[in-house]
């Protein structure tokens, strides 16, 4: 066992949140389809909740947004002109390329790849292996970029391995941590990597889309060099897939030696619970399943109970619960939570309720925003210290925020050729904020 933290680096929205309802089995994006969106309240909210898990005594990070509109891929699917040009083009013409060109998914940073500790790698180094998101066009944009960010904030190559996205084929998909769970008696004792799966390559199957395949699950854990006796591979519930449940993190959440979940969330639970219990090293572990029939899978998707993040905080006994305000204004939800953190020697004892409203109406709750990254002492020393938060860095992203937002973007303003040239000189004044570098961003190579 080695000294570790747990760090939670959020996804920073960008300029151009919308709801354009692309992401299929994702209820919440396609229930919100072209409504008006507030970019300026998504960031802000997005910024106030990293604010009070730092004010709670925990270490925060920032990932960048992604440059959108991506005039550089348009470009290369034959729109030409200038910036402004290639985007009015691309919009008139190809509404659907246009919209993916636009979204501002990397907001939900659990989706940018996998992390595997350096406890838990063969070759004692912190493993980041980027996603490929290939089931969504707007999201399979997103992998190029990513890498960039990770390769910044991590890069120092003697402790760090940073992958770049599995071939992006339907037998290789892959969705990073929203898929991926870890279970350990601390952040700096070995672990138990567990990957849930949705189906094998070329499995047929009826309903929403599976988004992770067996096959590239494998993949990460042999580039991370894992241990496959502390590695287990388990197969989500094809109904908790149908019922809105795009990703395992939807119906189950981890965190330290607990496993919070939904009764419906796994294929076999029974042989989930057997298969972690034989790997675990040095801790017990503690599955808080919530029965069907107190809560629904419908109630546990709208209301994104386990979309929520677990963290211990400091000197705490227990694990405490970062939940979206929608768990508490839906009444099952919100007793259960009740119960459960006041039952005796409640394995989570405390709840926070964070307001990231925005996010949770194109289906991103709490979790979907940030990638945790386990880091020793030394790897955080190693690492950009630019992008981990402080109260300075907090409040000059909030202005930055305030002055290049717009305060709303309605379906009708999506095709504005101006807003281009809004986001382009936005993200080149962020790159002066976080270590980025004046290079980062394709506009700013071109």
């Amino acid at each position: 066992m080695v000294s570790a933290e747990e760090i939670n680096f959020d996804g920073l929205v960008g300029p151009t949140h919308n709801y354009a309802g692309l992401s299929e089995g994702n209820l919440a994006s396609a229930r919100n389809r072209d409504m008006v969106a507030r970019p300026r309240e998504a960031a802000l909210q997005g910024i106030g909740k990293m604010r009070r898990l730092r004010a709670l005594g925990l270490s925060q990070g920032v990932l960048p947004p992604h440059e959108r509109p991506n005039i550089s891929w348009l470009r290369s699917l034959g729109f030409a002109g200038a910036d402004g040009e290639v985007w009015e083009k691309a919009w008139k013409s190809e509404p659907n390329i246009a919209r993916a060109a636009l979204a501002a998914s990397a907001m939900w940073a659990a989706n940018a790849g996998a992390i595997s500790p350096s406890i838990d790698c063969a070759d004692g180094k912190l493993h980041a292996s980027v996603a490929n998101l290939q089931t969504m066009l707007h999201r399979l944009l997103e992998a190029e970029q990513t890498e960039r960010t990770l390769r910044r904030l991590l890069p120092d190559q003697q402790r760090f391995a940073v992958h770049p996205a599995l071939f992006p084929h339907d037998a290789l998909s892959d969705e990073g941590a929203a898929n991926h769970m870890r279970m350990a008696a601390n952040a700096g004792a070995p672990g138990v990597e567990i990957f849930i799966y949705g189906r094998r390559a070329s499995e047929p199957r009826t309903g929403f889309p599976a988004r992770q395949t067996l096959e590239a699950s494998h993949a990460i854990a042999r580039r991370h060099t894992l241990d496959l006796g502390r590695t287990v591979f388990a197969k989500q519930a094809a109904k908790a897939i149908d019922a809105g449940a795009f990703h395992n993190d939807v119906v189950a959440v981890a965190h330290e030696h607990v496993l919070f979940h939904h009764d419906d969330a796994f294929d076999d639970k029974a042989a989930l619970y057997a298969e972690i219990r034989a790997k675990a090293q040095g801790f017990e572990p503690v599955f808080v399943e919530v029965p069907t029939a107190r809560v629904g899978l419908e109630d546990a998707v709208t209301s994104y109970l386990f979309n929520s993040q677990l963290v211990r905080l400091p000197g705490a006994k227990s694990l405490t619960l970062i939940a979206p305000s929608e768990t508490r204004e839906n009444n099952r939800t919100a007793e259960f939570v009740r119960e459960m953190v006041a039952a005796p020697n409640a394995a989570i004892g405390q709840v926070e309720y964070v307001e990231v409203r925005e996010s949770m109406r194109n289906g991103g709750g709490p979790a979907c925003l940030r990638l945790r990254i386990v880091m020793t002492p030394e790897e955080r020393a190693a690492a950009a210290q630019g992008f981990f938060l402080t109260d300075v860095l907090a409040d000059g992203l909030e202005a930055w925020v305030k002055k290049h937002y717009r305060e709303e973007l309605a379906p009708a303003d999506l095709g504005d050729p101006a807003l281009v040239g809004e986001t382009q000189t936005a993200l080149d004044e962020l790159t002066s904020i976080l270590p980025l570098g004046a290079d980062f961003y394709p506009f700013q190579r071109a």
